[in-house]
């Protein structure tokens, strides 16, 4: 399922660079983790710019898998959790995308391909308008039939842009997933004091596994992702 924050009065009230604002990013981000916490059947989800994808595992009953219903849930999660008290609460859009997916990275990653060619192209689009004095329609003629390598050059050549180093968010994107995380913490308990005869306190560490949403930027194309997290692929998620 696809989310897309964000209407251009919003983006304009708070003065969002374009292609990339980290405040609008974080905001992003901080949303989706919302939706996920509130809807466990989430299993992972990706975003970039302004959008966000939630993928439900396939075993989910929400609703008896009526598309329409848990929409207005994840958009109604999204804009709780995007606004502040200080602005006015912005309505999210929404759709739903059918995938066969099998329990392979190859199979799942599939879409992720597009995804960085998206923001290699989005880069070099707002580049050649903000740095290149193009008009958009320009910029859109410019970038017809080039592929990552040719927009690569373009940033390159003609604005010293290294588009590898720029910050993995704005390459990769943002994804989450449910981790299990080991946490210490103290806890006082009464115990047994032998040669007083009595009970006293004493503070004693206590190890304890949370399931938590973490945040990862990195390649979700290739294996070593979904080797380093084969429970996303579980038969329960897939």
């Amino acid at each position: 399922m696809l989310l897309k924050h964000f209407t251009l009065g919003f983006a304009e009230q708070h003065n969002f660079l374009k292609p990339n604002d980290d405040r609008a990013l974080g905001l992003m981000t901080r949303s989706a983790r919302s939706v996920m916490e509130d809807l466990d059947d989430i299993i992972i989800s990706y975003g970039q710019s302004d959008e966000f994808s939630f993928v439900f595992k396939w075993t989910s009953n929400w609703f008896k898998r009526r598309a329409s219903s848990p929409l207005p849930m994840c958009s109604t999660g999204g804009t709780i959790s995007e606004t502040s008290p200080s602005s006015t609460p912005q309505g999210l859009t929404g759709g739903w995308f059918c995938i066969l997916a099998t329990a392979t990275s190859g199979t799942t990653s599939a879409g992720g391909r597009l995804t960085v060619i998206s923001t290699t192209c989005i880069t070099v689009f707002w580049t050649l308008v903000q740095k290149g004095g193009l008009t958009t329609t320009q910029a859109e003629d410019r970038l017809k039939g080039t592929l990552a390598a040719d927009k690569n050059e373009i940033m390159f050549s003609e604005f010293d842009i290294n588009y590898n180093k720029e910050p993995l968010v704005h390459r990769k994107g943002t994804t989450l997933i449910w981790e299990k995380l080991e946490e210490t913490v103290t806890k006082t308990v009464m115990l047994p004091n032998e040669e007083k005869e009595e009970e006293e306190e004493e503070e004693v560490p206590v190890t304890r596994t949370r399931r938590r949403v973490s945040a990862h930027h990195c390649d979700v194309i290739g294996d070593q992702f979904w080797e380093e997290h084969p429970h996303i692929l579980e038969d329960d998620n897939c």
